[in-house]
């Protein structure tokens, strides 16, 4: 009983295998059109876009402003990670070394632990911990929304993507400047 049971195991273990899925490697880069929901190769479309316009800005970005993320609001139907969008916005402008980005809301409980742990707690030497009251603040905010307009008939769909990032003066509350990036897609059956 127990050597069929191994026989039925190894079996089944055996045929898993010769059903495997062939993964291949791609180009991260390289335009994917398995669905028209929103994908990689929107988002990176979405990124290049801001983020060179952005860059384009000299007189704003002169003297390395502190740029704090606020958030991209998501106004589709469907489920996207819009932290991710902002994640490699940021990526790509921490890059430039153009602009300094300030840590996000999230992020500044750590560092405010972390602070009090090295400065309170009387293991750190004095000089060498970081002072309580040294962040800097930022100058400006950058926010955004993704909206979309879904049209579907029996035979095709057509999905329109916008892309609305800006970048708000604190201080004033002025818009200092906007970038839209449209994406249209459709599928036919």
């Amino acid at each position: 009983m127990n050597r069929l049971l191994i026989g039925v195991f190894l079996l089944v273990l055996s045929s898993s295998w010769c059903f495997a899925e062939k993964i291949n490697y791609e180009d991260s880069k390289d335009i994917e059109v398995v669905t028209i929901d929103f994908g990689s190769t929107d988002l990176l479309m979405i990124t290049e876009k801001m983020v060179s316009s952005l860059l384009t800005e000299q007189e704003l970005l002169a003297n390395k402003p502190v740029i704090k993320l606020g958030y991209i609001k998501n106004k589709t139907s469907e489920y996207i990670d819009t932290n991710n969008i902002l994640s490699s916005i940021s990526t790509h402008l921490t890059k430039s070394k153009k602009v300094r980005i300030a840590a996000s809301n999230e992020d500044n409980q750590q560092i405010v632990e972390e602070l009090a742990h090295q400065n309170q707690n009387g293991l750190y030497k004095k000089n060498t911990a970081p002072k309580i009251g040294g962040m800097l603040g930022a100058k400006y905010l950058l926010d955004g929304e993704l909206t979309s307009i879904v049209k579907k008939n029996s035979s095709e769909k057509d999905v329109y993507y916008k892309f609305t990032l800006k970048l708000r003066d604190l201080e004033q509350n002025i818009i200092e400047w906007q970038e839209e990036k449209d994406i249209r897609k459709t599928a036919k059956r």
